[in-house]
């Protein structure tokens, strides 16, 4: 449990709170878990002193970047902002193998009801690694430290389309590779995903940058990547390094 919501935040001004979301956290209670009391809308509530409105989400398993509006009338000018897509947003996470230096997935995606959306997601790899790890006929594991850039905003978008592409991200269920987890949890005990919105970066109507924010990786991430070879670059420990390097999208 969050033993202070002060610790997570990442900004704050009289419109906009942003918080490094912790693993295992709902963004707010649906009927899709509603009996989870782990639901990060209320410490945040509690900690303003009233109420909060989400301005986009991550799934529970993800952890980074997260904005909360703190009236009605903030909320509804950055969702015009996500909804003009005046918006760059950037995920860390390690996936299965080797892949391609960079691409583009585009692959539309189901809703729950079946209707199919369209969605583009840009990646980027910066560290390949091959640990002494048996799988299958292999004599080695392979994997690879990559940004993702997500272009549309559909649920599971990054961890549906890495699975698509046959480089699905580690310890990721359902949509990750079964004997694939059962393997390093058996032999390196990792059961979280390691899926980080490392930044988030809001544009105005000139598409410069209006906001710039950044969450550091959490320790469970840096063990992870420790444990399968991946390097971690500076700049992912540092927003100033982070934003000055200047990671753009492929």
């Amino acid at each position: 449990m969050i033993s202070s919501i002060q610790d997570l935040i990442i900004y704050e001004d009289q419109d906009l709170i942003v918080i490094n979301k912790p693993y295992g956290y709902f963004v707010h209670k649906s009927s899709l878990d509603a009996k989870s009391e782990q639901i990060l809308m209320y410490p945040v509530r509690d900690y303003v002193g009233s109420h909060v409105y989400p301005i986009h989400r991550l799934d529970r398993k993800t952890t980074g970047v997260l904005l909360f509006a703190k009236s009605k009338a903030s909320l509804i000018q950055f969702n015009k902002t996500f909804e003009e897509r005046r918006t760059v947003k950037t995920y860390v996470t390690i996936c299965r193998g080797f892949m391609q230096d960079e691409g583009i997935i585009d692959y539309p995606l189901k809703t729950e009801s079946g209707k199919s959306q369209e969605a583009i997601t840009r990646y980027r790899v910066i560290h390949k690694s091959e640990i002494d790890l048996a799988h299958k006929n292999f004599s080695t594991s392979r994997y690879s430290l990559v940004m993702f850039y997500p272009e549309t905003g559909r649920m599971h978008q990054i961890r549906r389309h890495a699975a698509h592409i046959f480089h699905p991200i580690v310890a990721d269920r359902p949509h990750g590779c079964n004997k694939q987890n059962k393997l390093l949890g058996e032999n390196l005990d990792i059961h979280h995903m390691p899926l980080h919105a490392i930044s988030l970066v809001l544009l105005n109507t000139q598409n410069e940058n209006a906001f710039s924010f950044f969450a550091p990786l959490p320790p469970e991430f840096i063990k992870t990547a420790e444990l399968l070879g991946c390097q971690l670059p500076a700049f992912f420990s540092d927003p100033n390094l982070f934003f000055l390097h200047k990671i753009s999208k492929p």
